[in-house]
């Protein structure tokens, strides 16, 4: 590691889920946030098995927004405000969570039918403390409305926030970026400073910066105001993520997060006595609170 571009690096902790595996490299113990992003996940890349798919029953989210963009596959989403959206890959979904919303995300019928591919990136974004209680709310960006900025073999499309003078539609609630950058063989692109927190993150190929090599599955913490060059030799594709540092600190269990942990705990209660809404035409399942969650913050 390169001390004069990179501050930290996270190893991701991995997850078999039944059929395909998530990496995860926020929260950990290392560090919980970067900008606002609290939770990284890299799902699949997998395809399973004909018949089957994902099935994430109704479950609780308080005091985030949810950020859903595949590489392949598909996903229904189902939440209790009534909404109901299929992500393809290259459009993103994004739910505020606020005080409080139940979702679910299962394979579409058609996937299944066929073996249900599944790649992609779930993250998780912390909300200003002024913002934690707002409405629960839900935003479907489709792929032809996301900028993409081209040259030289790179490819690179805005999820949110700003980057490379071009702006996501997408609702943000703090300072964020987030891009899917696509880089062929012998491709460059240089990585802009300009946010307080950036990282890294090599979902398929290789990568390296300036120089650097770039271990796929790790997200690598850049040094603030450090400009440098993302390159690939034979191609790949990189996530960059990050936005404003936050004043105060944030709490995570399972798939709660606050920056008051009474908040949570109230959550829990919420969640075990019913007193959550439900998500229309999906409120026959959900799932248990967990006696030792797998997502939880560090002191």
């Amino acid at each position: 590691m390169r001390d004069d571009l990179v501050t930290q690096t996270i190893e991701p902790s991995t997850h078999d889920l039944g059929g395909f595996k998530v990496h995860r490299t926020l929260p950990s113990r290392p560090r919980t946030m970067v900008g606002p992003f609290i939770f990284f996940d890299q799902m699949g890349p997998a395809i399973l098995d004909v018949g089957t798919g994902i099935d994430v029953r109704p479950h609780p989210h308080i005091n985030l927004a949810t950020v859903t963009y595949l590489f392949a596959g598909a996903i229904d989403h189902r939440d209790s405000l009534g909404t109901f959206a299929t992500i393809e890959p290259g459009a993103v979904n994004l739910m505020t969570a606020g005080r409080g919303i139940v979702h679910s995300e299962r394979s579409p019928s058609a996937e299944r039918e066929k073996g249900p591919e599944l790649s992609g990136i779930q993250t998780w974004l912390a909300l200003p403390e002024a913002d934690e209680e707002r409405d629960p709310a839900f935003e479907h960006v489709a792929a032809a409305d996301l900028p993409i900025v081209e040259a030289h073999g790179a490819r690179a499309r805005i999820i949110m926030g700003e980057l490379w003078g071009a702006a996501a539609p997408t609702t943000t609630y703090a300072q964020t970026i987030y891009a899917d950058i696509a880089l062929e063989g012998g491709a460059s692109i240089p990585i802009d400073a300009a946010a307080d927190e950036r990282a890294l993150y090599v979902a398929t190929g290789d990568a390296s910066l300036d120089g650097m090599p770039l271990v796929p599955m790790t997200l690598y913490i850049l040094r603030p105001g450090v400009r440098a060059t993302l390159r690939s030799e034979r191609g790949g594709r990189v996530m960059f993520c990050g936005g404003e540092a936050f004043a105060t600190p944030r709490h995570v269990w399972w798939n709660f997060v606050s920056s008051s942990r009474d908040r949570i705990n109230q959550a829990k209660e919420d969640w075990k006595a019913g007193a959550f809404p439900k998500v229309p035409n999906d409120d026959k399942e959900f799932i248990p609170i967990p006696e030792v969650p797998k997502t939880v913050s560090y002191p």
